[in-house]
């Protein structure tokens, strides 16, 4: 059966475009000018991936990705004329799985597609492969529960995006290693993916906003020039 894509692009004549030729590659495409429109499709069909407007009119691309996000996991391409930080930054935290900037190749579209459904079919073999004991991660009053996905500082528990979480646990994964802004964007955005690394600085200060303490020194500490480490206290 082919992946079904959905548009949701006010450009007419991009979206037929987009439309022809993932067709032409194998896919099933429905596309939609109207933003709630869209919205509503999304949510009452099953789509493979969807390919989102920024700017589509009726109700605004951040919006449709929020709503989506409360109820469906479908991995969203975020489409934006818009290429500053701010904008990147507040599509992917809405839960885009990933952006591309307008005007684009098809052929980067595609890598970009082919490389999140790539990505989706390793998670479900891990998952798959797991067992169903729990593994926590520790580092000093800091705990995640890796298979249900809870993070706690004590005894509480710490609410974190799917990109914050993954961030802080490949951080807890490697105590004492510092590692690289770049490296870090492969391990938790993904190997193909052509965010900046100035995109990484900004989720580290989200990270230290929700698990440090006012006055106390951070978990995360920053190597000038380097990335980023978590140290164990010297004895």
């Amino acid at each position: 059966m082919n992946n079904k894509v959905l548009i949701i692009e006010d450009e007419e004549r991009l979206s037929q475009f987009l439309s022809l030729e993932l067709t032409h590659e194998g896919y099933y495409v429905e596309q939609f000018v109207d933003g709630r429109e869209g919205l509503q499709s999304a949510l009452d069909n099953d789509w493979d991936i969807i390919l989102l407007d920024l700017m589509v009119p009726g109700l605004n691309g951040l919006e449709i990705c929020r709503r989506i996000r409360q109820v469906k996991k479908t991995p969203i391409i975020m489409m934006t004329a818009r290429d500053s930080v701010i904008d990147r930054v507040a599509g992917l935290d809405h839960g885009a799985d990933d952006y591309i900037v307008k005007p684009f190749a098809i052929e980067e579209l595609l890598a970009r597609i082919r490389s999140i459904f790539r990505r989706i079919e390793f998670e479900n073999e891990q998952a798959q492969g797991e067992d169903t004991q729990q593994t926590i991660v520790t580092y000093k009053d800091l705990s995640i529960e890796k298979e249900n996905h809870v993070v706690r500082r004590g005894n509480e528990v710490i609410e974190l995006t799917k990109r914050e979480y993954e961030l802080l646990l490949t951080l807890m994964e490697n105590i004492n290693v510092v590692l690289a802004r770049d490296l870090l964007l492969q391990k938790v955005w993904g190997y193909e993916t052509q965010i900046e690394t100035n995109v990484v600085d900004v989720y580290i200060r989200y990270l230290r906003n929700k698990i440090d303490r006012p006055g106390d020194e951070s978990y995360i500490q920053t190597v000038r020039g380097t990335g980023y480490v978590m140290r164990e206290d010297k004895k």
